[in-house]
């Protein structure tokens, strides 16, 4: 059935446009113009591309490495589909090879039935650093093995992703990832600049949350940091939550990174779309939540509070940026990253109507994915 939306102003990812027409059906946009027999709906605020992120451990009370269930990963998406989210990567961080398998068994079940939102998998370890774990449990950490390979190289999991440490994985492992259509990111790394620079040469395309759990950027050791912001072609995903990065580092990065290389990510953890401060447990260690920043019991950052439209605006408040760039770090550049701007990342015709509606104070008020409102604020 088509439908008709006018808003009071559009933004299809270049340019706003005031009471601009947006008529879409099965999915995808027909037509920035009225169509004879529809009725148009008129809402208040702006119409904008939907968000995409590629970093999601959970949401709504559920973590994917303790419910890695099509349940579970519905849930997750319900939860940040009111922060705007239409795209999603459920990510695993490292784990029994059996969870990995369970997670990998649901995503494929979730692409199968069309479950609004998944795009994919994010495999963030185990193949990491023990230095630069972070949170992530040291037990499971190993290295590469015919197992792990089988469930990357799976064909059934849409855009799979996986982020190692390139000091733990060789450039012929790296290679023969790619060749299975994985997305190789780098990061939880104690790397040296050479060994980043034939990561990349060996066709890895992104660094895990830029800046956290890297080698830092030296005077005479660029490190993981270095070779992050000195690559052109390689995306950084930026959690911009005003905990895990200073503003001025991210600002130094968006600079120095050619447009459209830094993507907003939030790195969610179960209490987003939760309105308590209640903890969780990951892997044994509480996780306590104070206000907007967690930290496990023995520290350490363990994820974010942070949803999509809270990256928009805080990149806009922290950072300066526009309100258009910031949009597209969360819609097109995504998109880029994981080959699929000819299908969604943008408002066009021929792609997806993925689509938020944000009110003037910034907040969503409808998200809509394939055309199909899935989150409408109360009023």
């Amino acid at each position: 059935m088509k439908q008709t939306l006018i808003a009071s102003q559009v933004f299809d990812g270049e340019t706003f446009h005031n009471q601009l027409p947006v008529t879409f059906e099965d999915g995808y946009i027909l037509s920035f113009d009225t169509v004879k027999g529809v009725e148009p709906v008129h809402v208040a605020g702006t119409l904008v591309p939907g968000f995409i992120d590629v970093q999601v451990n959970g949401g709504g009370g559920a973590l994917l490495n303790s419910q890695p269930s099509l349940q579970g990963i519905e849930t997750i998406g319900r939860a940040h589909a009111q922060f705007g989210t239409t795209g999603f990567l459920p990510t695993l961080i490292t784990d029994d090879i059996c969870v990995m398998q369970r997670a990998a068994d649901a995503v494929a079940e979730a692409i199968a039935k069309d479950s609004a939102g998944v795009l994919g998998i994010h495999f963030e370890g185990p193949h990491l650093s023990v230095p630069k774990k972070g949170v992530h449990p040291q037990s499971f950490i190993r290295r590469i093995s015919d197992a792990e390979l089988a469930i990357f190289s799976r064909r059934d999991l849409g855009t799979k992703v996986v982020t190692l440490a390139p000091e733990n994985v060789s450039t012929d492992v790296i290679k023969a990832l790619v060749e299975q259509d994985v997305r190789v990111c780098l990061g939880h790394s104690n790397a040296d600049y050479a060994t980043v620079v034939k990561a990349l040469e060996a066709g890895a395309t992104g660094f895990t949350h830029l800046f956290n759990a890297m080698s830092a950027m030296g005077s005479r050791e660029p490190g993981m940091v270095g070779a992050a912001i000195e690559s052109r072609d390689a995306w950084c995903g930026l959690i911009v939550d005003g905990h895990h990065v200073h503003s001025a580092a991210a600002k130094v990065a968006i600079y120095a990174k050619p447009r459209g290389k830094v993507m907003l990510v939030t790195d969610a953890m179960p209490p987003v779309g939760m309105n308590d401060d209640a903890s969780f447990e990951l892997f044994g260690t509480e996780v306590v939540r104070q206000g907007d920043r967690l930290n496990a019991v023995t520290g350490e950052l363990a994820g974010c509070v942070l949803d999509m439209v809270g990256a928009v605006n805080n990149s806009v408040r922290m950072l300066g940026l526009g309100l258009d760039e910031a949009i597209r770090m969360a819609s097109l550049y995504p998109a880029q990253f994981l080959g699929q701007d000819g299908v969604r990342g943008q408002l066009k015709v021929g792609l997806r109507a993925d689509m938020v509606l944000l009110d003037r104070a910034g907040n969503v008020s409808q998200t809509y994915i394939g055309g199909k409102r899935v989150y409408q604020a109360s009023i």
